[in-house]
């Protein structure tokens, strides 16, 4: 298995779900650990149960500070703990919004409802008074807006006769304890699975003046200009030609920057089997740790490189402002 996914719980309580992640990480096949529990209270019962399992812990008081002095103090934590991901299970503080800025896309909640139903608090009372005949809960990712981020994942849990809100809590946190720690092992292999990223450069490559997709060898393609006359700028290689793994093909501006790319950066980049001899370089794709702003604007550049002169020349207008 590649290296696990580093993650930071933040916990307010007696972080249930915290310990199921905890749990859960200890099996072989998972592709994350549980680094640091943090808490805006020092006398968080998690704290103990995380501590004893191993896991290095951190809690700072909130009381008398700002929200956002705090919220620092915790991201350094996080920070100097090596996170590449933060978890909220059960974390009683509303987040600043630069906070949620920082970790924007890596920051995942667990909500007791059926999002976008009952956002907040009370969720198993509200169902219950609305005469829902289900409750459930919502994997999300945080935004500044509270519980309105991306729903990544949901469970159900039935309503029965006689259910209070206690009760129905209860079966509520049983779904919790096995959704959490399912849709993050998947959230955070994401950019391994190869359909996943196919959809990221397809996006930023149509995103392109005037391109459009053509497979050529079996492999996705772009092109820029018209279906007859267009050039191809760059292509998607998941195992195409012998090669391992998931990588961008894109031109360079000759065989000279092509070495130069593969000098600095073995890691990164290599020279594909069939398009190296032209000055083509691959750039690894499924590391989990991709750069993908870098990949938008290796795609511009390689746009560059074959579209008509009319369209370079809009790009270079639009850049001025």
């Amino acid at each position: 298995m590649s290296e696990r996914v580093r993650v930071a719980v933040l916990i307010s309580g007696r972080g249930s779900n915290m310990a199921a992640l905890i749990y859960a990480a200890k099996a072989e096949n998972c592709p994350f650990e549980i680094i640091l529990a943090a808490s805006n209270d020092p006398q968080a019962p998690g704290l103990t149960l995380a501590a004893a399992e191993g896991v290095e812990t951190f809690s700072h008081p909130h009381k008398g500070m700002s929200r956002e002095d705090h919220d620092q103090i915790m991201h350094e934590a996080i920070t100097r703990a090596g996170a590449d991901y933060v978890v909220l299970a059960g974390y009683m503080r509303i987040l600043s919004d630069d906070f949620v800025r920082k970790w924007q896309g890596r920051m995942l909640n667990i909500h007791p409802s059926l999002l976008p139903k009952y956002k907040g608090l009370d969720t198993y009372q509200r169902a219950l008074d609305a005469g829902d005949s289900h409750a459930g809960c919502s994997v999300h990712l945080v935004t500044p807006e509270l519980d309105d981020g991306p729903v990544l994942a949901q469970t159900k849990v039935a309503i029965l006769p006689g259910d209070t809100a206690d009760i129905l809590a209860d079966r509520v946190l049983i779904a919790e304890h096995q959704l959490y720690a399912a849709t993050l092992a998947r959230y955070v292999t994401r950019e391994q699975d190869p359909d996943w990223i196919l959809e990221q450069i397809r996006s930023r490559a149509l995103a392109l003046d005037e391109t459009h997709e053509r497979a050529s060898f079996g492999s996705p393609g772009w092109r820029v200009g018209g279906e007859k006359a267009g050039k191809y700028f760059a292509y998607f290689s998941h195992h195409h030609h012998g090669e391992a793994g998931s990588s961008l093909l894109v031109k360079t501006s000759g065989l000279d920057e092509q070495a130069a790319l593969l000098e600095a950066d073995p890691d990164q980049y290599f020279a594909p089997k069939f398009y190296g001899k032209s000055g083509w370089i691959a750039i690894r794709l499924d590391t989990g740790r991709t750069d993908w702003d870098h990949i938008a604007s290796w795609l511009q550049k390689s746009w560059r490189l074959v579209a008509p002169k009319r369209l370079t020349k809009l790009a270079d207008i639009a850049d001025q402002f």
